[in-house]
């Protein structure tokens, strides 16, 4: 069969053979036995609703030794047997051109080159997933290729719910993961759900279809790491930035730090993830031993290296070393998966890679245990580090979360904040999102990537023009994507699909989209696919994260993510989509994301100038009503340019009179 062939058979009537583990492939840890003998009849039962009845008698042993050998479902026999990456638009077949672009784009998330687990459908951040079964996968690109213009696929889940009738101004697709009820939303709950085949943790991206590999966090991570320094009043040449984790979207930190231009060591503790960010040229060296670290650094920030070190191990090993070798580290983090820290997001020391995951499996309190005694130990030595000046930020990660629920001497004088600021409460949220810069991202539908360069052209000229005339509160803002945009090709940034990302506001954005557009419509390029970030101005409720310098009582609430969500779409997004967790864990943040699909038509010029002034306007009139200043100044100058715009402005209460 041909690949359309496949992709429009959906689940095939004649069941596969079955397909080896495949021992080379990144896999997903194993997930904690957490169901009883009658929950696991219930996940089988609901596994295999998805086959006829004379399937169910050959599949339910095979899915049954899933279950206790990997604590999920996955169906491997149904993985598809042609490569997994993002085709050309062109290639996939459909009566709809934007169905199309999904399916490159739900691809592109599975790529081996890009996911962090292909095989079990988990993009990245350990437990990201596009889908909690391949029944899902083959079943969701089958209805893409059938919709027509007139209707909307709902997703719950993972689960294709169907193709119901809408309208061409409809989203093509609305995506829901993990929305279960709020007192239902713990780690144990979610682990329950997420193995019965009901609810999965769909990330911030992944479950959006909305991943564009490091690329993404490689862009925040240099503009936090240039702010960081700026911070410390120090240039990066000759600086020291120690961080850690390697898997999904963290191997972006070592290319983040060259591209800043300092020295960057970043742990990570498993070997077949380290090498494969090796491989793909993320980090320059690789150190497996402690005693061979030390030096190198040293000679590095003796001749001002621009070199990133990815040491194999704990990152506790590292802060304590450096600790007693009176190492000075300049900016610190943690990118570990804390967000999902019993299940393969972080490590503890003392142990190799292999024991913890059997521990994890085998002996979860245990492993929790040595879990929490890790953190105390990380976050002692990081203080340490504070006490002779080092700058450190939490990265959005839960870190400083989960270091406190373990007991670490993590928080601040009055028992409530953190020693530590977030990253967003110190620098993104203050410097960028109060004014409306975020992580705008586009992929070239073609795959050609000639159009990749030809709209980094388009974005750098858009930019640079608007420069010009931009007011003293965004010119650093404007510079530094000025500068990243220019520095694209050369950095290699491209890991799957044809994307790119640069932080821009809501004029820059509708800017950039409306001369793609433009190019579309003239022949110039081929179709693109405006996204984002969810980490952006609007798309995220999220309290120790994108709404942690949010100081009016309000960050614990979530209105903001949701009507992001609901706005976009109805003023034209291609499709939507909103999830319980992401970034820093299920239960602790709401966050919501869209794709668009420009096609050159005056359709979509109107679309993405509705849909993006909102989709930017609507976190910063939020901000603006919690007092930020820079979210004030924003605003106002929002009205100025749109008369139809109408937001209320907080007035400002005297302390004195307080």
């Amino acid at each position: 069969m041909t690949f359309k062939e496949q992709i429009l058979e959906g689940i095939p009537a004649i069941l596969p053979n079955p397909k080896p583990y495949e021992t080379e492939i990144n896999h997903a840890p194993k997930r904690k036995e957490i169901l009883s003998e009658e929950e696991k009849k219930l996940a089988l039962k609901n596994a295999l609703r998805y086959f006829e009845p004379k399937h169910h008698a050959a599949l339910l042993p095979e899915f049954k030794a899933e279950l206790e050998t990997y604590g999920r479902i996955y169906m491997y026999r149904l993985r598809p047997d042609y490569k997994m990456y993002a085709r050309p638009i062109s290639e996939y077949p459909g009566k709809c051109e934007q169905a199309k672009a999904i399916m490159l784009m739900i691809q592109n998330n599975l790529d081996y080159a890009v996911a962090q687990h292909p095989h079990e459908l988990i993009t990245y951040g350990g437990n990201g997933a596009v889908f909690q079964n391949w029944a899902q996968y083959l079943l969701t690109m089958q209805y893409l290729s059938q919709m027509t213009e007139e209707q909307t696929l709902v997703m719950y889940s993972g689960h294709p719910m169907g193709l119901f009738p809408s309208h061409k101004e409809a989203p093509r697709v609305v995506v829901t993961n993990g929305m279960v009820i709020p007192n239902y939303s713990k780690p144990d709950d979610w682990e329950k759900m997420n193995a019965l085949g009901v609810s999965q943790y769909g990330q911030m991206t992944a479950g959006s279809y909305m991943y564009i590999g490091p690329q993404g966090i490689v862009h925040g991570t240099t503009i936090t790491v240039l702010n960081g320094f700026r911070k410390i009043k120090k240039t990066p040449s000759g600086g020291l930035f120690v961080t850690s984790g390697l898997g999904g979207m963290s191997g972006a930190q070592p290319k983040a730090g060259n591209i800043a231009g300092c020295v960057t060591v970043c742990a990570e503790v498993n070997p077949k993830i380290t090498h494969i960010r090796h491989s793909q040229g993320w980090i320059n060296e690789v150190v497996e031993n402690i005693e061979e670290l030390v030096p190198r650094v040293k000679k590095a920030l003796e001749n001002n290296e621009v070199v990133s070190i990815a040491y194999l191990g704990n990152v506790v090993d590292v802060w304590e070393r450096f600790d007693q070798e009176n190492l000075h580290i300049d900016l610190g983090s943690d990118q570990t998966s804390l967000h999902n820290p019993w299940a393969g997001g972080y490590y503890p020391t003392g142990f190799s890679f292999e024991e913890s995951n059997e521990m994890m499996a085998t002996n979860p309190e245990k492993f929790k245990e040595e879990v929490q005694k890790t953190l105390r130990r990380h976050a002692a030595a990081i203080n340490k580090h504070t006490a002779k000046g080092t700058y450190f930020f939490d990265y959005g990660n839960a870190f400083l979360l989960e270091a406190s629920r373990a007991g670490a001497d993590i928080m601040a004088p009055n028992g409530i904040d953190f020693k530590y600021p977030s990253y967003v409460q110190d620098i993104m949220g203050p410097m960028c999102f109060d004014y409306g810069f975020g992580p705008f991202r586009w992929v070239c539908a073609s795959g050609n990537p000639d159009d990749l360069a030809k709209t980094d052209k388009i974005a750098c000229d858009v930019l640079e023009e608007m420069m010009q005339n931009s007011p003293e509160e965004i010119q650093q803002q404007m510079a530094d994507n000025i500068q990243w945009i220019k520095g694209a090709q050369e950095n290699k940034l491209v890991v799957g699909s044809q994307a790119r990302i640069l932080y821009a506001d809501a004029e820059g954005r509708i800017k950039i989209a409306e001369a793609f557009n433009q190019a579309i419509a003239r022949g110039e390029i081929g179709y693109v696919v405006l996204g984002r970030d969810h980490h952006d101005v609007s798309g995220t409720d999220s309290p120790y994260r994108e709404t942690s310098n949010i100081y009016d009582g309000s960050r614990f609430t979530a209105d903001m993510a949701i009507h992001n969500v609901i706005g976009d779409s109805f003023r034209g997004a291609t499709w939507v989509s909103i999830h319980n967790g992401g970034g820093v864990g299920w239960g602790e943040v709401i966050n919501g994301g869209f794709g668009m699909v420009l096609d050159g038509s005056k359709e979509a010029s109107r679309r993405l100038e509705s849909m993006l002034f909102w989709d930017v306007n609507n976190g910063i009139s939020r901000r603006s009503w919690a007092r930020n200043d820079g979210a004030i100044f924003a605003i106002k100058r929002a009205m100025q340019t749109q008369p139809l715009l109408k937001v209320t402005i907080p007035n400002i209460v005297n302390d004195d009179l307080l």
